[in-house]
């Protein structure tokens, strides 16, 4: 009787594994993951407002946060879900599709580079790190733009970090329904 069991057991197993799980609720999925990028970046400007407070480690598990609900990520969280009442975003996500999903893949570079500078920067946070006064800044909240990672290697982190925030604040008031 027992060998009977392992076929059915295979069958069941293998039936099972080409029916997809339900899907999760994608707006409470990418609240939850904009709350994560949130509160990362919140952690790396605590950093750079008190460079004392720096660790490589955390200011890198920080970069890593966002990187890792970026990108494609990011864009997968808004091809449902985006006229549902509960939902933040404008429905002119899908109209500008590609915009989006731009925005969403510069979010991710900008995180990289951060990642890059903190394994490059594995003791205090240093002077290159930092902006200098009178810096040019590049981009600016509706003028965005990724540099190649060569160029954005020689930014300080800061500067990157700033990009990294007007690519929020882009998405934001292009994407994001005011409350």
């Amino acid at each position: 009787m027992i060998s009977g069991v392992a076929p059915i057991f295979g069958a069941i197993v293998a039936v099972s594994t080409l029916v997809p799980p339900a899907r999760a609720d994608i707006i409470s999925d990418r609240q939850a993951d904009m709350k994560a990028m949130a509160a990362a970046a919140k952690a790396i400007a605590e950093m750079f407002r008190n460079p004392d407070a720096y660790s490589s480690k955390q200011f890198a598990a920080a970069a890593g946060a966002i990187a890792e609900r970026s990108g494609e990520i990011l864009a997968g969280h808004f091809t449902d879900g985006v006229e549902d009442a509960r939902s933040e975003a404008k429905p002119d996500i899908i109209e500008e599709r590609d915009r989006f999903d731009r925005l969403a893949e510069d979010l991710r570079v900008y995180a990289r580079a951060l990642d890059a500078q903190a394994q490059a920067n594995p003791g205090a946070m240093t002077d290159r790190m930092r902006m200098r006064p009178g810096e040019p800044m590049g981009g600016g909240p509706l003028g965005t733009q990724v540099t190649n990672a060569a160029s954005l290697s020689s930014l300080p982190a800061e500067h990157i970090f700033h990009l990294m925030l007007q690519t929020c604040t882009t998405c934001h008031a292009r994407f994001r329904m005011e409350r």
